[in-house]
């Protein structure tokens, strides 16, 4: 719910897999194909659903089999991201609502930024391909400056200061726990979807809640600045 003394904020910066893109199709392909090639079993849509989040190490070290040893472990994981830079992602598409989102966001003045912990040179990727030129600043895991994954707000007090803001004035929105977390620990707003791979009732469970929580990117809306 929003109202008349609900905050405004210049600055709104995204997670990517469940917030503003729906990967996990895509995740789900590639994964396998990755798995085949390695001689190990397939996994299904929901296993790797909760194995995502965390990035793709975490994705391919639980993906393979338990007892799994580092060195194949770690080689399946360097194949899953030679892989992606080939892998045409096309199964990967924004959620309904989100690209005109962004564009009215920028139409009202507002800052956009992406921090994922999904590896860099995905974040990249797949957001010049589904998202070009949507936001300001994007960054990823183990790019240029090697941020600490979230919930460490290392990356997401640098993406506020590279966009040129502060944390009073800028929103955090994510569909996980971790991403309320981060947002808390950066000192930003923080905005929960429940659009995305977690249910609404993790955030409680988890022992983090959103300021606000929305089912509609349109709702985030409120927080800007009037149009």
């Amino acid at each position: 719910m929003t109202d008349a003394t609900t905050p405004r904020f210049d600055t709104f910066v995204f997670d990517l897999d469940g917030t503003l893109l729906d990967t996990l199709p895509d995740l789900v392909v590639l994964t396998n194909a990755v798995l085949r090639e390695c001689g190990f079993p397939e996994r299904t849509s929901a296993e790797v659903l909760s194995y995502v989040g965390n990035g793709v190490k975490a994705l391919m070290y639980q993906a393979v089999p338990e007892g799994t040893p580092q060195d194949v472990a770690d080689a399946c994981l360097a194949r899953w991201k030679e892989n992606y830079g080939t892998y045409p992602n096309d199964l990967t598409k924004p959620y309904p609502g989100i690209p005109a989102l962004l564009a009215e966001l920028r139409r009202r003045g507002c800052k956009l930024g992406v921090l994922s912990n999904k590896f860099d040179g995905g974040v990249q990727f797949i957001m010049n391909k589904c998202l070009p030129d949507a936001v300001d600043v994007q960054h990823g895991e183990g790019g240029p400056q090697n941020f600490p994954r979230k919930p460490d707000p290392t990356g997401l007090l640098t993406t506020i200061e590279e966009l040129g803001s502060a944390p009073a004035r800028t929103v955090y929105i994510g569909d996980s726990p971790g991403d309320i977390h981060v947002a808390r620990n950066a000192g930003c707003y923080a905005v929960g979807v429940d659009w995305g791979y977690h249910d609404p009732a993790d955030f409680a469970a988890e022992g983090w809640e959103p300021d606000l929580l929305v089912s509609d990117p349109e709702q985030i809306l409120a927080l800007a600045p009037e149009a």
